[in-house]
C-alpha cells in the first residue's frame, strides 16, 4: 500500500483512476490498483476506450463475433465499452458495498449529444439498462441542455457524473438540477438512497487558457498570477457546495435518504511543466471529494506527493482575491468559461470520432 495515497485517502479523499481497458480488468491490474494504491473508483471516455481497443487484442473476438452478426460501429463501440464498464463494476464491487459512496465507475454519453436533451436522457438510459450495475456512473455535459437531462435520469434513479464543469454559476446550475431530480425521485416513491452523483469541474484546463492569457498580457503583475486560477476556482466552488448542503432543501432530502453530489475534481493531470506534477492534487485536499488522476498523476504522488491538511475548506475568501486581481490585470474570466466549455464539447466530439476510427479500423480487420 503507497503511503502517500492512503495518507491522501484517510484526509477524506477518494482517488478514482481516470482509465480503464480490458487488458486492466483481465490481467487483475484494477484489482491490484485497489488494494495497493487505495484506487476506490474509475472514470472513462472516448479517447480511453480508443486506447485501449487499439493497443490490446483482447477485444478482437468480441469486434469479430459483432461484425459477424452485421453490427454497426455505434452498437460495436456501445458493447465493448458496455462490457468493460459492467466487469469493472464488478471488480469495485466490494468497494462499493463497504464504503457506500466509492466503488464507481464512469461512462459516457455519446459527445455527439452534448447539446440534444432528449438524446442525452435516451443514451443515459441505455447505457444504465445495459451495464446493469448499481454502481455505475452516466457521465453528462454539464451544458445548457444537459442540466435538464440530468434532472430527468436522477428522477429516474439514474446515478450520473456530471462532467465538464468550470465555472461555479453553472456549478450551482447543476447541483440544482440534481436536487430536482432527487425531489421528482421521492415524489415517485424512489429509495433515494440508492441514487448516488458526482460533479466532475474540470481543473487544469482552467490555468492552461488564463495563463496563455496572461502571457498574452505580458506584464510582470499579469505573469505573477500564472497557475492561480485553477485551484482558486475549485476552492470558490467548494464554497459552493458547502452552503448548498448547509440549505434547508438539502437537509429535507439528506433526511429521506439522499446522498450528496461530491464535488469531483477532474482534469487533474498537470499540463505546465514548470508546475508541480501533483498540484492539483495536494492543493485541493479536502473531506468527501474525489480527485480523479490519469496514471501519470496517480504514479507521481505515490512516488512523492504531500499531504498537508484540509487546503480548501475556509479558503474562499483567499480564492475570490484571485480572481479580484485577474480582472484588475485584464482576465475577463466569464469569458475563459465560455471559451473552455466550447473547447470542452469540442473535444468530446472529436475524441468520439477518435474511439469511431479507431473501432471502424478493428472491424475491418475482423473481416480479413
Amino acid at each position: 500500500m503507497s503511503d502517500r495515497l492512503k495518507a491522501l485517502a484517510d484526509a477524506g479523499v477518494s482517488i478514482w483512476l481516470d482509465d480503464l481497458s480490458r487488458e486492466r480488468i483481465e490481467t487483475g491490474n484494477l484489482a491490484e490498483l485497489v488494494k495497493d494504491k487505495s484506487v476506490v473508483g474509475v472514470t472513462t471516455n472516448p479517447t480511453i476506450f480508443a486506447s485501449a481497443i487499439a493497443n490490446g487484442e483482447r477485444y478482437d473476438d468480441q469486434v469479430r463475433q459483432l461484425v459477424a452478426d452485421g453490427q454497426p460501429v455505434d452498437r460495436v463501440i456501445f458493447e465493448l465499452t458496455t462490457e468493460d464498464v459492467r466487469n469493472a463494476c464488478d471488480v469495485l464491487a466490494p468497494v462499493a458495498e463497504s464504503t457506500a459512496d466509492d466503488g464507481r465507475v464512469s461512462i459516457e454519453v455519446e459527445p455527439d449529444l452534448a447539446n440534444d436533451t432528449e438524446g442525452t436522457i435516451a443514451s443515459a438510459q441505455a447505457l444504465w439498462t445495459a451495464v446493469d450495475r448499481p454502481n455505475a456512473l452516466i457521465k453528462i455535459p454539464a451544458t445548457k441542455e444537459g442540466l435538464p437531462a440530468i434532472t430527468a435520469v436522477v428522477a429516474q434513479g439514474i446515478s450520473v457524473n456530471v462532467t465538464l464543469i468550470f465555472g461555479t454559476a453553472r456549478y450551482r446550475e447543476v447541483m440544482d438540477a440534481y436536487l430536482t431530480g432527487l425531489e421528482q425521485a421521492r415524489d415517485a416513491g424512489l429509495d433515494l438512497s440508492r441514487i448516488r452523483s458526482v460533479a466532475s469541474f474540470f481543473v487544469s484546463r482552467v490555468d492552461s487558457e488564463v495563463d496563455a492569457r496572461l502571457e498574452k498580457i505580458g506584464t510582470d503583475e499579469a505573469l505573477a498570477l500564472r497557475g492561480e486560477a485553477a485551484v482558486a476556482n475549485a476552492r470558490l466552488a467548494y464554497s459552493a457546495f458547502e452552503e448548498v448542503v448547509a440549505s434547508d432543501r438539502w437537509k429535507n432530502l439528506a433526511d429521506a435518504g439522499a446522498n450528496a453530489q461530491r464535488p469531483l475534481w477532474a482534469s487533474t493531470g498537470v499540463k505546465n511543466p514548470d508546475y508541480s506534477d501533483t498540484l492539483y492534487v495536494a492543493d485541493l485536499v479536502v473531506a468527501d471529494t474525489v480527485n480523479t488522476m490519469p496514471d501519470k498523476t496517480l504514479e507521481a504522488f505515490a512516488d512523492h506527493g504531500e499531504v498537508e491538511g484540509d487546503q480548501v475548506t475556509g479558503r474562499g475568501d483567499d480564492a475570490q482575491a484571485v480572481f479580484d486581481q485577474l480582472a484588475e490585470v485584464g482576465i475577463d474570466f466569464e469569458d475563459v468559461l465560455v471559451a473552455l466549455e466550447h473547447e470542452g464539447v469540442d473535444k468530446f466530439k472529436k475524441s468520439w470520432t477518435e474511439l469511431v476510427e479507431t473501432v471502424e479500423g478493428q472491424m475491418e480487420k475482423a473481416r480479413s
